[in-house]
């Protein structure tokens, strides 16, 4: 961590300087690692236990908490719908629709009006019929 002294208010360094002492006195007045380690030892034997039994051959850290498998980062997607007022503002057709989509569907306006041109067909909705089977009864 790297402190630019130079550019510290009077204020700044102040709490700095406090904050500094406070860590200090915090470290000092902790007991040694070593020392902590025999009276740990000391209380396993005291109960019968070795370290060995009571941790294994893991270090301490491992036993703490079990880490979860990195998910794979999902791809970007080319975008399918487009703002005209501001082309930044793009949609994929995934996930919910974005806030400036939504608004101006409110107002009337399709969806299919801010289709980017010669590169996307419209998200199909999930309740939409075209495309299913249905069987009419005659008779």
């Amino acid at each position: 961590m790297k402190f630019y002294v130079d550019k510290l208010s009077l204020s700044e360094l102040n709490s700095l300087l406090i904050a500094a002492e406070r860590r200090r006195r915090f470290l000092s007045a902790r007991r040694s690692v070593a020392l902590v380690r025999r009276k740990v030892v000391a209380l396993a034997a005291q109960c019968g236990y070795t370290i060995k039994e009571l941790y294994g051959d893991q270090p301490v850290a491992d036993i703490t908490g079990k880490k979860r498998a990195s998910r794979r980062k999902a791809s970007k997607i080319a975008a399918k719908y487009r703002d005209p007022e501001n082309p930044r503002n793009t949609w994929s057709g995934r996930g919910s629709m974005p806030r400036w989509l939504a608004k101006k569907t409110k107002y009337g306006r399709s969806a299919t009006d801010f289709l980017i041109p010669g590169l996307a067909k419209p998200t199909a909705r999930k309740n939409n019929s075209i495309g299913m089977k249905r069987v009419i009864k005659q008779g």
